[in-house]
């Protein structure tokens, strides 16, 4: 099977993607977090904060910021038991964190860059099963990411950057092929929470999407038949421009000259599984997406909307949302069929759609600015029982903070009857946000990194409209199972508009869920 082909059925047609006759080894599942064994530990502070009010005015770099700035975006947080639906008398028991994950598998790694006083400079894993820092380079490697990244940042002027990868086979193993997405979803939603998490704690930040792979995986000891790089945040104390002039000494940086500067690592790990099965599509597409030389890496053309047609109706002017994040991130899980019916106010649906499109504007290596992220991931929405507005399908227009009619009329069992799995009744859920982007996932700009690019992105919005339903009383369930080209043809984005639907939020009120749970924190 072609990638293009294997891109369409995973968007389009999943079944196609997958073998009919897939059966999960349940008993032979690997862990959720990675273990190394024998590299030296540096214990974080148990001693974490129990809440997040607005946003912090000075800088926490020292050992205890980055302990509390670890834990928040990615530390085990909670354990909780539940029924099976399938058998009410078997209980489910599983280690959650703070960002959502497909199947609560987490196949996202942290490992961090750190210039402070309280540990040796050098790359560490985040063991979140103990909540420590394991050292896997010692040394300064300002110079080598730099390069990696074709001095699009100056990585001198920050005390550290975090590297999200994935282990494919963490989440293979269950959802085989169709983990590619999920991939991708899922590093944008832990890129989500760091952003939101470094906000908390006066860290300024900047996201590379682009840089040398194989450079940033040599640099972190990674097998790339196993895990591969896919986001860098960058981490300074004070605000400052943190681009340079990249490639002023017109030479770049290539993937094999790199790897020549630093030895090789390979240090032992452990997954749990005994028997890991190929994943080639996987690998072939990490290796597609590679980029071989910096010279290649810099901003990508903003490509405008096509405008949409249809009866514009303006929001309630509302002042930003402050809350404690802490607060929040407890209270966010994903309700199932726990949803229940009730009225929204246009407030509260300006407050949910202005904070979630606010948030999401962040320095990164896509834009000559920050401002512009739009154009890439937009925000369409179903609409039933909102105060004073008209049910139907529309087009929410972050910069004029207004709604545009796209189809009237109630389409909730429209949208239930293009669902795989009725794991939830959509008759209960007042708004269902569809998070779209462009159907070619820019791919002549960014080739097949693109869509993994494009699930990031679209991940990271996720996180805020979840954080942003929270926050006011509400709750989201994000869902990939959903019919993609009637939800096209719902919103009239296909054809000329030039975009799909990369993910389906149903997001209303709640009732608590039968289940046991307690907090892994001091």
């Amino acid at each position: 099977m072609s990638l293009e082909t294997f891109l369409h059925n995973l968007h389009v047609d999943i079944e196609k993607v997958s073998p009919p006759d897939w059966e999960v080894d349940w008993d032979d599942a690997p862990l959720t977090f990675k273990l190394y064994r024998g590299l030296p530990q540096f214990p974080l502070s148990l001693e974490i904060p129990l809440s997040l009010e607005g946003s912090a005015r000075g800088s926490k770099a020292d050992g205890g910021g980055i302990s509390d700035f670890l834990w928040y975006a990615y530390g085990l947080t909670q354990i909780s038991q539940a029924q099976r639906a399938s058998d009410p008398d078997d209980l489910m028991q599983s280690f959650r964190r703070f960002p959502p994950s497909g199947g609560a598998l987490y196949p996202s790694e942290l490992y961090v860059y750190l210039k402070t006083e309280e540990f040796p400079d050098g790359v560490y894993h985040y063991d979140a099963a103990h909540h420590r820092l394991l050292l896997l380079r010692e040394g300064n490697f300002d110079s080598y990411v730099n390069k990696a990244i074709g001095d699009h940042c100056n990585v001198s002027a920050c005390f550290g950057v975090v590297f999200v990868s994935t282990m494919f086979w963490k989440n293979f193993y269950k959802y085989n092929n169709f983990s590619y997405r999920l991939q991708g979803l899922d590093a944008g939603v832990l890129i989500g929470q760091l952003l939101e998490v470094a906000k908390r704690f006066g860290m300024n930040t900047k996201v590379c999407l682009q840089f040398v792979d194989r450079a940033i995986n040599h640099l972190l000891g990674l097998s790339e038949e196993e895990e591969s790089a896919y986001a860098m945040i960058t981490l300074s104390k004070e605000p400052a421009n943190l681009c340079t002039d990249a490639g002023s000494t017109g030479k770049y940086a290539t993937a094999s000259d790199l790897c020549r500067e630093l030895p090789d690592i390979e240090p032992e790990h452990y997954v749990r599984s005994q028997v890991i099965k190929a994943f080639p599509m996987l690998t072939k597409l990490n290796r597609a997406s590679m980029i071989e030389c910096a010279e290649t890496i810099g901003p990508i053309d903003a490509e405008g909307g096509r405008e949409s047609k249809g009866h514009v109706i303006d929001l309630p002017i509302v002042k930003s949302l402050s809350y404690d994040l802490a607060s929040v991130c407890q209270k966010r899980f994903s309700p199932e069929m726990d949803f229940i019916l009730g009225k929204v106010s246009q407030v509260q649906l300006a407050l949910l759609l202005q904070e979630a499109t606010a948030s999401f504007a962040y320095q990164n290596d896509l834009d000559e600015s920050n401002d512009d992220n739009e154009h890439r991931v937009s925000i369409y929405a179903t609409l039933y029982n909102v105060e004073d507005l008209e049910d139907g399908a529309y087009l929410y227009e972050s910069k004029t903070h207004s709604l545009r009619l796209i189809r009237a009329g109630d389409h909730r069992l429209r949208l239930q009857c293009g669902m795989s799995l009725d794991i939830l009744n959509l008759q209960q859920v007042p708004i269902c946000i569809h998070v779209a982007g462009d159907r070619t996932y820019h791919k002549p700009q960014l080739g097949y990194r693109g869509y993994r690019i494009q699930q990031m992105e679209a991940g990271m919005l996720v996180q805020r409209i979840l954080l942003a339903a929270s926050a006011l009383g509400m709750n989201g369930h994000p869902l990939l199972g959903f019919d993609v080209n009637m939800c096209d043809q719902l919103y009239k984005i296909g054809g000329a508009q030039g975009k799909t639907s990369l993910i389906q939020i149903p997001i209303g009120a709640y009732r608590n869920r039968p289940w046991l749970k307690g907090g892994l924190h001091n």
